[in-house]
């Protein structure tokens, strides 16, 4: 996992590395599942102090986006804030009338794509 953050910006080094941790979880880079690098390491390697990688492991946790515990780390975590939800809800009611009306997957995506 890459993280770069930016010591001239205004915006502080834990939300930096939250942001850098989101964007790859986004792209695919982080999976869900996969262990982040223990907070002292992460520290280390960008040249910060380890409270401020807990920091932002403590707020991706209160997302819901990581899962962390004593002694074992922090991982990602299958995506379960309710916003989440409320969105996966809703896309399922709409494959469900997009079913209903004759429509494929596949013709769903391609409207979203065109919108």
């Amino acid at each position: 996992m890459l993280v770069r953050i930016d010591q001239g910006s205004e915006v502080p080094l834990g939300k930096q590395i939250a942001f850098q941790i989101r964007a790859g979880i986004s792209d695919g880079s982080v999976q869900v599942g996969e262990r982040l690098p223990p907070a002292r390491e992460l520290a280390q390697a960008l040249g910060v102090n380890m409270h401020t990688v807990l920091r932002a492991y403590s707020g991706l946790r209160a997302e819901g986006i990581v899962e962390m515990r004593q002694g074992r780390g922090a991982w990602v975590r299958a995506r379960t804030s309710p916003e989440h939800a409320k969105l996966t809800r809703l896309a399922e009611k709409i494959l469900a009338e997009a079913h209903e009306m004759g429509l494929t997957r596949a013709d769903v995506i391609r409207l979203i794509e065109r919108i």
